[in-house]
C-alpha cells in the first residue's frame, strides 16, 4: 500500500501545536510568563526562517514535561485539545485523510513537535502511525531530554528510512504533503511532493519545480 505522509503543523492543522502548547503553559500560569512568552515566539520564529537550533529549542520545551507525572500531562494535554487544539482543526484536512483512507493508503504523520503534544492529535484524527521527535522517559517520567533523532529536517528522512526498514515498507508512489520549507529534505525523497498553504520559501521552490500546491484553509 503506497504511503500517504502528513506534516502536521500548519499542514493538517491551522497552526503550530508545539508553540500552541508553550501558549497554553503560559495561560495556564504553569511557567514564568514573560520570559516563556518570549523565548517560545522566538523558537517559533526562526523556525519559520529556518534557523532554528533544534537542540537548543528541545533544551527549553521539554523541560517543560519534566517537572509533573504523566497523569497529571494527560490530564493537563485534555484541556489543551479542548482550548487549542479542537477549534484549528480543518474539515478539508480531514477529508484529504479520508480520501488516502479509501484509497487503502498506509497513513502517517511525522513531525517534528514532540510525541507528547502530538500523539492524541494523531489519534483525534485516526492516522494510526506517527514519527514524532520522542522524549526521554525513565521510571514513567519525561526527563526534559530528547531520545533518539530529532524528527526535523534531515532527522525527518532518517526517521522515516527506520520507520520503513522496521515495517518492510518503502517509498513507492508515496505523497507527502507540508507546508514548511523545513521539509524540503523529506519532500524531495517521496514520488509525489504537495505544498499545502506553504510559506514563501516551500511556495517558490514548489513553483520552480511544478510541484502541486494545494490549499486546506
Amino acid at each position: 500500500m503506497p504511503l500517504a505522509i502528513f506534516d502536521l503543523d500548519n499542514t493538517l492543522i491551522a497552526g503550530d501545536s508545539d508553540h500552541l502548547w508553550g501558549e497554553y503553559l503560559v495561560e495556564q500560569g504553569l511557567v514564568d510568563k514573560a520570559l516563556y512568552k518570549t523565548s517560545n515566539d522566538r523558537f517559533y520564529d526562526e523556525y519559520k526562517r529556518g534557523v532554528l537550533d533544534i537542540n537548543e529549542f528541545l533544551a527549553f520545551s521539554l523541560s517543560a514535561l519534566s517537572s509533573d507525572s504523566m497523569e497529571v500531562l494527560n490530564e493537563r494535554h485534555q484541556g489543551f485539545m479542548a482550548t487549542k487544539i479542537d477549534s484549528i482543526m480543518l474539515p478539508k484536512a480531514k477529508a484529504l485523510i479520508e480520501k488516502h483512507r479509501a484509497q487503502g493508503d498506509t497513513l502517517l504523520i511525522i513531525t517534528a513537535t514532540n510525541h507528547f503534544v502530538t500523539a492524541p492529535i494523531a489519534e483525534y484524527l485516526g492516522i494510526p502511525h506517527i514519527l514524532a521527535t520522542m522524549p526521554e522517559i525513565v521510571d514513567n517520567r519525561y526527563t526534559g531530554n530528547v531520545a533518539g533523532t530529532p524528527c526535523f529536517q534531515e532527522g525527518k528522512v532518517e526517521r522515516l528510512n527506520e520507520w520503513l526498514t522496521e515495517k518492510g515498507h518503502n517509498l513507492e508512489n508515496s505523497t507527502f504533503y507540508s507546508d514548511s520549507h523545513n521539509d524540503l529534505p523529506l519532500l524531495k525523497q517521496v514520488t509525489h511532493p504537495v505544498v499545502v498553504d506553504a510559506d514563501e520559501k516551500l511556495t517558490d521552490y514548489a513553483k520552480d519545480n511544478d510541484w502541486p500546491m494545494i490549499s486546506l484553509r
